[in-house]
């Protein structure tokens, strides 16, 4: 029996029909390619107990139920995010003994990765017959599809006043400091023609209070999360508002220190320079996969860096150390919340985001660049704290020196900063090494001077 007179229109494979004789549970990516690539696409049919010149020879029951448990595992342990799928079974022949598995998979919202071990993730799309891995350009197509998880027109009429946190956004970055027009929101797609907002804009209006715009904020003392947390901040609502306070905690936990010039003058050197630290947070925010639920955006700051961890695999088909500093393509995953930071003048379109990060880091040393890992369906933006100091480096510095760099983490009482000098006696150091310090204006005291509970800060 040829498989025509099972289904009258599959005549042969092509784009929307392909034919399996068994599914291999040894290389399961041999079928699972085609899964992904029909996800990536407009969905298609795989018929199983088919051969290659379209003879319908069928599987058992048993061979079924075996075949149907397979795919479901592969697509639970393989395929990201999941794809949709139905199963469909027809005769081949009088006695209903054998049967054809069809898989209909259906297409999907967002680019669909087959994952095959930690670290190695292939996009793959349909051609006439085989499913290829994606190119570059094929990915940024993907990427742009329509029907995204942030493109879909909602019922809500856009107004300026129940979007205030986003055109306060606009009128802070832009570099004329005017709110969008309508006009400009309709030519980005991010409101239809006739007025009413898509999904990813909705995200930014006033009200919005979504689980998925969590960003949670720590600070930690220590390189790792084995130490107490200093500071700490859950933050929910709009886009524009998650951002702003993302930003804010940073900045509050970043430490400002000093470097000579060749004029022999001081120049100041912050932790993390402001550049780095909005294009790593817009990026994250842009870029994040919304459709993965319970997830949030985390910032975790050490003492020798930040690690800004958002939910969403890297979607090209190298690493990014592969591609030339600027040349990596841009790939929106979220094209109207993309669309929305780029009017707000926060986004470039040239996916030049990981090269401005560079540039603030012009100065700093090789180890100390941005640099991106990535991990199953997360990724985590690094950056290296500038003022951050090795033990070894910390051992080379004068007791003042070393009171200074530990005073950039957090506050001490005087018991704390004499425990990292090589002074046993109190008074001693208080005379030589402490009040030196206050009066020349470079720390101060925090509370009174019998207080037990004082500590001395960095002015």
């Amino acid at each position: 029996m040829k498989i025509n007179e099972l289904y009258p229109d599959v005549l042969t494979e092509n784009s929307q029909y392909e034919f399996k004789a068994v599914l291999n549970s040894e290389n399961p990516v041999k079928w699972a390619k085609t899964i992904v690539a029909y996800a990536n696409g407009e969905g298609g049919y795989i018929f199983v107990g088919v051969s290659d010149d379209r003879d319908a020879f069928g599987l058992t029951i048993g061979e079924i139920d075996k075949a149907k448990n397979l795919v479901t595992l592969v697509n639970d342990r393989h395929i990201f995010p999941h794809a949709r799928f139905s199963f469909q079974m027809r005769s081949v022949d009088d006695d209903a003994e054998k049967f054809v598995l069809a898989i209909k998979v259906l297409p999907s919202e967002s680019v669909v990765r087959y994952r095959d071990g930690d670290f190695n993730e292939t996009v793959y799309v349909k051609g006439d017959g085989n499913s290829a891995p994606a190119t570059p350009e094929d990915i940024i197509s993907l990427g742009k599809r329509k029907f995204g998880i942030d493109n879909e027109t909602s019922a809500t009429l856009f107004s300026e006043k129940e979007w205030s946190d986003y055109i306060e956004l606009c009128k802070e970055y832009r570099s004329d400091g005017t709110p969008p027009s309508l006009k400009e929101l309709q030519n980005e797609e991010a409101v239809s023609k006739d007025g009413y907002a898509k999904s990813g804009l909705v995200m930014f209006k006033d009200d919005y209070d979504g689980d998925d715009t969590l960003i949670c904020c720590r600070l930690w003392r220590g390189n790792d999360k084995t130490g107490t947390v200093l500071d700490s901040d859950r933050i929910k609502g709009n886009l524009a508002r998650v951002l702003e306070r993302a930003l804010g905690f940073i900045e509050r936990n970043t430490k400002t220190g000093w470097k000579k010039t060749d004029a022999g003058g001081r120049e100041e050197v912050r932790s993390y320079p402001k550049e780095a630290v909005r294009e790593a947070m817009v990026n994250a925010i842009a870029h994040r996969d919304y459709s993965i639920g319970g997830t949030q955006i985390d910032v975790d700051i050490y003492g020798d860096r930040m690690d800004i961890v958002s939910p969403g695999s890297w979607l090209l088909p190298k690493d990014y150390r592969e591609y030339p500093v600027g040349a990596i393509p841009s790939i929106r995953r979220n094209t109207v919340i993309a669309a929305c930071l780029d009017i707000a003048n926060l986004m470039e379109r040239g996916g030049t985001g990981f090269q401005a990060m560079m540039e603030s880091y012009r100065d700093s040393p090789a180890e100390k660049q941005p640099c991106v890992s990535i991990y199953p369906g997360f990724l985590d933006l690094r950056l290296f704290d500038r003022l951050y100091q090795s033990e070894i480096q910390f051992a080379e510095q004068t007791d003042s020196e070393k009171i200074i760099a530990l005073l950039r983490d957090s506050p001490r009482s005087t018991k704390e900063l004499q425990s990292v000098t090589s002074y046993k006696s109190r008074s001693r150091f208080l005379a030589e090494v402490l009040n030196p310090l206050i009066e020349s204006g470079k720390i101060y005291r925090d509370g009174a001077v019998k207080d037990p509970t004082a500590v001395f800060r960095l002015r």
